[in-house]
């Protein structure tokens, strides 16, 4: 193999055994024996037909349609697996290094090999590709427009499955770790559970309660007293919007835990859903608030999105600094303000725009929301060393 990056190192606290196991569980699907039920049947009647007339050596051309972070290293250690289990070689040729931008268009790597052996692959390493590449386009893109907030990956609830959840946190990694080079930014501190914990340098899933537990407790404050006895000696971030006193839950719940507050180790997540205004807020009283902390907002031309994102109903740049106001006025300077729901490009992008106070974003909205921009397509374009591509996909050839 040549040019492969590797991926982050795992935290050394989590020891040599763990690591193995965690390697073993992680190894990716399908095996060798089961890649003829998920592969497209041209494939395999492709491969019959090699096995009659003779096979080739060939190189794939692989890209995308639009701009990407490359985001090769699940594919990668899929295709050196399988060529392990059938015994051949793949000279993978990676064009980028991990985490770099790519243009569209531009081939992001070749694969040489068997076409036997490689014909009846692509569905499933393609699979393994394009959407890793888009999420982490969309993670890089947030994390730079956001350099000095922290991103907390809770994607998970929204993937297809565990291998895309996999697949997702991966991303969210490696277009974080671009944007730290790019930007300084925090990026991606950690997701949302154990088995993604370690792309983020993380022996653990982050986070503390859902509204499930607040529902339970009977409030927010009992949740979070809970929380400490059960937990003690954790930092405490609170929800605050389940009984929509978010202003008030919020200032019960510091003055409750003055100790964790004034040492920055509370904070409140602001997760309101689009359904309400937060405690304190209707239109009017929106559009006062960022007159007072952003005056120029809403004097520029504004979608009806940004608008909303700005002003509407729940976890809009208004009542972010609704919140901290509040916060501020009360002498809990100190305390995190965490804030979730629908933190997508476009949404991290305006609040970026108006400096919303935020310290940390919980978010699954950087998975690709047009998927048809995720496919990747791979084409060869030589045999047994000869260069030959279809008509129109020249420009996948290899340039001497």
């Amino acid at each position: 193999m040549s040019g492969r990056s590797n991926g982050p190192p795992p935290s050394p606290e989590r020891g040599t055994a763990y690591m193995t196991e965690r390697a073993a569980a992680d190894a990716p699907q399908p095996g060798a024996d089961e890649v003829s039920l998920w592969t497209d049947r041209y494939f395999l009647k492709t491969k019959e037909t090699i096995e009659r007339f003779g096979d080739k050596t060939v190189t794939y051309a692989v890209f995308m349609r639009r701009p990407v972070i490359f985001t090769p290293n699940l594919m990668v250690a899929w295709l050196e697996r399988l060529a392990g289990e059938r015994g051949v070689v793949f000279d993978i040729e990676l064009n980028y290094e991990e985490g770099q931008w790519v243009g569209a268009g531009e081939p992001l790597l070749y694969i040489t090999g068997s076409f036997y052996h490689l014909v009846d692959l692509e569905t499933l390493y393609l699979q393994k590709l394009g959407a890793c590449c888009v999420a982490a386009y969309n993670a890089y893109t947030m994390c730079v427009d956001l350099p000095h907030v922290a991103f907390l990956a809770m994607d998970a609830r929204h993937c297809a499955g565990t291998e895309m959840a996999e697949m997702m946190a991966y991303a969210a990694s490696v277009g974080s770790r671009a944007a730290r080079a790019k930007a300084d930014a925090k990026g991606f501190i950690g997701s949302a559970n154990d088995a993604t914990a370690h792309y983020f340098g993380q022996a653990r899933g982050l986070g503390t309660m859902p509204h499930a537990l607040i529902g339970y407790a009977g409030s927010t404050l009992a949740a979070a007293e809970m929380f400490v006895e059960v937990f003690p000696g954790q930092d405490l971030t609170v929800l605050v919007d389940y009984f929509g006193a978010e202003i008030t839950d919020s200032l019960a719940v510091c003055r409750r835990f003055p100790e964790l507050a004034a040492a920055g180790r509370l904070g409140v997540r602001l997760d309101t859903h689009g359904g309400r205004f937060v405690e304190g807020l209707d239109p009017q009283a929106s559009y006062a608030v960022l007159e007072r902390h952003a005056p120029l907002a809403v004097r520029r031309y504004r979608d009806d999105a940004e608008l909303r994102y700005l002003t509407g109903t729940g976890v809009s740049a208004a009542a972010i600094f609704h919140l901290r106001e509040k916060l501020d006025e009360a002498g809990f300077k100190a305390v995190k303000l965490v804030v979730s729901s629908g933190f997508n490009v476009r949404k991290c992008k305006v609040m970026a725009g108006v400096g919303a106070p935020m310290d940390a974003i919980g978010t699954g909205s950087y998975l690709p929301d047009n998927w048809p921009e995720t496919n990747a397509t791979a084409d060869i374009v030589a045999y047994d060393g000869v260069p030959t591509v279809k008509v129109g996909r020249e420009f996948l050839l290899k340039k001497e």
